[in-house]
């Protein structure tokens, strides 16, 4: 594909930020392998994601005109669980993702030229949509912390209060906590069971990387400490009565740095999102 395509995609990519994002990888013909030029577009992408804000993603692939239906339905799939794999092995909670469809073959003509081999090489495509979680403006102006004593969970929670889980020590380098942090891990699971009209987000964060990425954990080798933290919370939680369906979980990598003793940075948050009447 000619150089000049991939520049004004990236670009328009680029100018989406803050809102809804989209972004499309391209294949060569009958292939769902990523190309390298085309995976480093897609992370440099997924750099720009909002994480903590995303309320799902959609993956839906795509071929050029050429095929049987089946052959196309099989390719298009292919290529579709290729990016979602690429999300997946970056630490994005995989139940963000909503939709990981197959369309089978398109031959739109998306551009002004008569040349099929460029249309068809258009079409040869998977795309990305991020959609985030709005707000809405009269709701978040009524929202007044007057509280003068720190935020726990036992307090009267509001949308968009943070809560530190203290004394949740984990073990450097992996995703699983000390011994002496389970009765505190429990008490906590107690006091969501008895709350469960509040609806939250597990963040999870590391200390002391390079440019804000996250730590490698030494179980599994993956860098994603963060995002294997959260979710350690997350599993805990689910296996002792707190519903699938009001929890969220997200790795934040070193992007919060609190300031002072790095090892505050290393720490997982829940973030009220939703209160239930």
């Amino acid at each position: 594909m000619p150089k000049f395509v991939f520049f004004l995609i990236f670009s328009f990519s680029s100018l989406m930020a803050q809102s809804n994002q989209k972004h499309v990888v391209y294949f060569e013909t009958d292939k769902y392998k990523v190309l390298e030029t085309e995976k480093n577009r897609l992370l440099f992408f997924m750099q720009s994601l909002q994480i903590e804000k995303i309320k799902r993603i959609s993956i839906y692939g795509f071929c050029d005109d050429r095929g049987s239906d089946q052959y196309n339905l099989n390719l298009s799939q292919n290529r579709a669980d290729a990016i979602k794999q690429i999300f997946s092995s970056t630490g994005i909670n995989e139940q963000l993702i909503s939709n990981v469809d197959g369309k089978g073959e398109i031959l739109l003509k998306i551009i002004a030229t008569e040349d099929l081999n460029v249309i068809r090489g258009l079409n040869r495509k998977v795309e990305i949509e991020v959609e985030y979680n709005i707000l809405k403006k009269e709701k978040t102006k009524e929202v007044k912390d007057d509280r003068k004593k720190p935020i726990t969970l036992e307090s009267d929670l509001r949308v968009g209060d943070k809560i530190v889980l203290e004394k949740i020590l984990f073990r450097t380098g992996y995703s699983y906590i000390l011994k002496e942090s389970i009765p505190v891990l429990e008490k906590i699971a107690r006091t969501l069971r008895n709350k469960n009209n509040v609806y939250f987000t597990i963040k999870g964060h590391v200390c002391c990387t390079a440019h804000g990425r996250d730590a490698v954990d030494r179980g599994t080798g993956k860098r994603n400490l963060s995002f294997a933290r959260a979710r350690y919370i997350y599993e805990y939680l689910m296996k002792n009565g707190i519903a699938k369906k009001r929890m969220k979980y997200v790795g934040l990598k070193h992007k919060y740095p609190l300031g002072g003793d790095p090892r505050f940075d290393r720490r997982v948050e829940i973030e009220i999102t939703y209160i239930k009447d």
